[in-house]
């Protein structure tokens, strides 16, 4: 596998991982379509736990099976695939090799009321990972919960021997609980803290919602007023974002959200694309359309990446 130039100085960012770990990451950014462009498209579904089987797959029946996921990803071209440890384990061999794989290690389920207090249950180990052959783990953090301080330390432990033993780490960073109103969860300047507090917890790939205009803490507020932050436009809060980033040094991903029309979902990328995102991270509003429609929309979100 020949490493890109682009690819080459994102890997010189992490400047205190260890071999395995570099070269899983080359794997994910040198795979599918966009390998090698420094942009990825990743499919997630761990939606099954989040939401449901029903609400999550009823709408496109196929979905209900682990294998119909592995294969979509593949066609389609992407970096990898993520999903919790039972999905991977009923593909893992049939599909070994041939695209890379994050591990799910936490998950909830919306049969829960988290209240104030949202947390994740760790259902699958770093030996999972291993065993599997993933490239990474993905794991969640809700910062703004009362729990959020035990994820913290949940993602620290994880993350030191996910490292030691060669994997990246990926961390779904939504803000949510304690005094955080709905609006917030998305806002323009929480959105910015959970991608930096992500970055200091040491993932490799930061996975944050698309900010909004919307603007939630009252210290933050006074900054943003005072020094006029652009955040009129969606490019120009990922172009914030990203700065939040440890100055774009790390790799962030934007979920694709509830599901939405085509054009919604293409107008979104773009802006996306032109604030300087790595990529997107895009589940329900691909898995839950038929096949070759799905395809087809994958195909047109790479090509939005790939500058065309």
């Amino acid at each position: 596998m020949k490493i890109s130039p682009n690819v080459k100085k994102i890997l010189s960012y992490y400047e205190s991982d260890n071999a395995g770990t570099k070269t899983n990451l080359a794997r994910i950014l040198m795979h599918g379509k966009l390998g090698g462009t420094g942009k990825m498209v990743i499919l997630p579904v761990d939606q099954g736990f989040e939401h449901g089987p029903d609400r999550s797959f009823a709408i496109n029946p196929v979905a209900y099976n682990p294998h119909y996921h592995f294969e979509l990803a593949i066609e389609a071209g992407l970096n990898a695939y993520a999903a919790p440890l039972g999905m991977i384990e009923a593909g893992a061999d049939t599909f070994a090799g041939q695209i890379p794989t994050i591990l799910k290690v936490n998950s909830s389920n919306s049969l829960h009321n988290g209240g104030t207090a949202p947390h994740q249950a760790t259902t699958a180990s770093i030996k999972d990972a291993l065993r599997l052959g993933c490239s990474a783990i993905g794991f969640t953090i809700y910062p703004g919960s009362d729990a959020a301080f035990d994820m913290f330390e949940e993602i620290t432990a994880l993350s030191e021997e996910a490292k030691a033993n060669g994997l990246a780490v990926v961390v779904w960073s939504y803000p949510r609980g304690g005094d955080l109103s709905k609006i917030g969860e998305t806002a323009m300047d929480i959105c910015a803290y959970a991608t930096h507090i992500a970055a200091l917890l040491g993932a490799h790939i930061i996975k944050v919602k698309p900010p909004t205009q919307a603007l939630e803490n009252l210290e933050a507020i006074k900054v943003y007023e005072k020094l006029k932050i652009p955040m009129n436009t969606l490019e120009e809060r990922v172009k914030h974002v990203m700065k939040t980033a440890f100055d774009g040094r790390r790799i962030v991903v934007f979920s694709g959200g509830n599901a939405k029309g085509e054009q919604e979902i293409y107008d979104e990328i773009r802006q996306i694309y032109k604030g300087g995102s790595n990529g997107s991270i895009i589940g329900r509003n691909t898995f839950q359309r038929p096949k070759e429609e799905a395809l087809k929309m994958l195909e047109n979100i790479i090509k939005i990446y790939q500058g065309k």
